[in-house]
């Protein structure tokens, strides 16, 4: 057991004081010594009122009150003393075993503890540590109770300020934001017709493409909105669908009326420039940097074999992944890149069959929730009566199971078809043009009379 009583209190602290109150002079100099060996201030008063006068004058932590004093006895003095100094721990000392004025002590005083005499000078020592450490402990307990009071005070002062500053900022951004909002009109209606004209020079060289650029852009634009880009980056995708195919202005009207998946090597290779030239002619305009960046991404791949520099993944502009699933949905329903015209059906499927090696996961999946109904992506099972070949394995009479579908997600030949020499031949050619693996589902024996 320690017999440090101001374990409690800092270093800095002085020890506490303790006021003993008796009219026996043998029991105060007991009292005196015993305490002042325990490290307190000891002060002594033979009687209540010498007792009182001690209180006035300074600060004291604890009491040890006789019972049976002259004039006043204990019970009236620890009244006073809870009465006057509330803080104060009062002890009261007893030689009589009197319960009703122990009772009487304890009512009026509301004394801590009582002590009978003899007292053992440990038992003592351990009620006084006792006390003064309830009473640091309730001091500490009004001293958190006030900071928290007064930190609470501040917190709300500072959420009042706060919540002006915010509203304040709030309105600011919102007069920026409107002001944004202006300006992109402004520059819309400033240049959006012009850029219409130039979307629609390509489509006036054939009568399946009346509408496209301004379909894809539309469905563009829902698309980057739902992928959370930012005003400017949806502004950019928009422009860039609209004018996404400015680049087939020199195409000869033989190649803008074959599918693509239909057109020889040397035909590949001049649909792809279409892309570079598009960017090329609307990089001298500043404001169209960012589209002419995305027309000139549009072919490529998001798994890195895409055309003219091989990106891969998000090293694509945004804008690209999203104007290639656009673009290429609304084609393969124009018969642009297929033998034959896809429904909304055969055209989701076909883009789905794209994600991850053509288009980016996320546009795909972006598409589909506009337009609702999302279809499976999961690979059809082979079915008994079919067999999965490569290009290279077919032979002539041979029947497609299922639609032969490129890695791009283009639809090539349709279910049913009877293969040639010609149609292997430009396959093959296909596959080593566009450096892909066709794989085609036929029936497993050869139509007779082939």
């Amino acid at each position: 057991m320690t017999n440090d009583p101001a374990a409690a209190k800092s270093p800095d602290t002085l020890p506490p004081v303790v006021l003993c109150v008796d009219d026996e002079p043998n029991i105060l100099s007991s009292l005196r010594r015993l305490f002042r060996a325990q490290g307190y201030q000891v002060r002594i008063a033979e009687g209540g009122a010498a007792g009182l006068q001690i209180l006035e004058s300074e600060t004291v932590d604890l009491v040890i009150s006789d019972m049976r004093m002259p004039e006043m006895d204990g019970a009236q003095f620890l009244q006073q003393v809870r009465e006057r100094w509330p803080g104060t721990m009062r002890l009261l000392l007893t030689g009589h075993a009197d319960v009703a004025s122990i009772i009487d002590a304890i009512n009026r005083g509301e004394i801590h503890r009582y002590i009978t005499k003899p007292w053992d000078d440990n038992d003592i020592a351990l009620l006084v540590r006792h006390a003064l450490e309830r009473k640091s402990l309730e001091a500490d307990k009004l001293r958190l109770e006030a900071l928290a009071a007064r930190q609470n005070a501040e917190l709300k002062a500072l959420n009042t300020s706060l919540e002006q500053r915010v509203a304040a900022r709030t309105a600011e951004l919102g007069t920026a934001n409107n002001a944004l909002l202006q300006a992109n009109a402004d520059l819309k209606t400033g240049y959006l017709t012009t850029l219409k004209v130039f979307s629609s020079l390509i489509e006036m060289r054939g009568g399946q493409l009346a509408g496209h650029s301004r379909r894809v852009a539309d469905l563009a634009q829902r698309m980057a909105l739902k992928l959370g880009l930012d005003g400017k980056q949806v502004q950019d995708v928009f422009v860039a669908a609209l004018l996404h195919e400015i680049g087939k202005l020199g195409f000869p009207d033989e190649m803008l009326s074959t599918p693509v998946a239909s057109m020889s090597s040397k035909q590949t290779a001049e649909y792809r420039q279409h892309v570079v030239r598009g960017e090329q002619l609307l990089m001298p305009l500043p404001d169209l940097h960012a589209a002419a960046a995305c027309v000139g991404a549009q072919l490529e791949r998001f798994d890195g074999t895409g055309f003219p520099k091989q990106l891969f993944e998000q090293a694509i502009p945004p804008g690209a992944r999203i104007l290639a699933v656009a673009s290429d949905y609304d084609n393969l329903q124009l018969g642009v890149l297929a033998q034959r015209r896809l429904n909304d059906q055969e055209a989701r499927v076909a883009v789905q069959r794209g994600s991850a090696t053509r288009y980016d996961p996320l546009v795909v999946d972006a598409l589909m929730d506009i337009l609702g109904a999302a279809v499976t992506k999961e690979p059809e099972p082979v079915a008994a009566g079919e067999a999965p070949l490569s290009a290279r394995a077919l032979l002539p009479g041979m029947v497609l199971a299922r639609d032969l579908i490129a890695p791009s997600g283009l639809l090539v030949l349709s279910t049913g078809h009877k293969l040639d020499a010609h149609m292997i031949e430009k396959l093959v050619d296909f596959q080593r043009s566009n450096n892909v693996e066709l794989r085609a589902h036929v029936v497993r024996a050869p139509t007779e009379g082939a």
